[in-house]
């Protein structure tokens, strides 16, 4: 195990529009792995993407 834990957070760059980043940080926050930024109509499909995935398994 190496610590990294996955996060989202949103934020938001230069006054820019906030958007969710997704990635992977080390335990003191050094280092970040390679992720992903959504904007609000991206998270939310994603969202609806995944709740009909889990809930398939039903």
């Amino acid at each position: 195990d190496s610590g990294y834990t996955k996060e989202i957070n949103l934020i938001s760059w230069n006054g820019r529009e906030p958007k969710y980043d997704i990635r992977s940080f080390s335990p003191n926050r050094e280092k970040c792995g390679k992720g992903i930024t959504l904007n609000a109509d991206e998270a939310a499909a994603l969202l609806e993407a995944l709740q009909k995935e889990v809930n398939s398994g039903d």
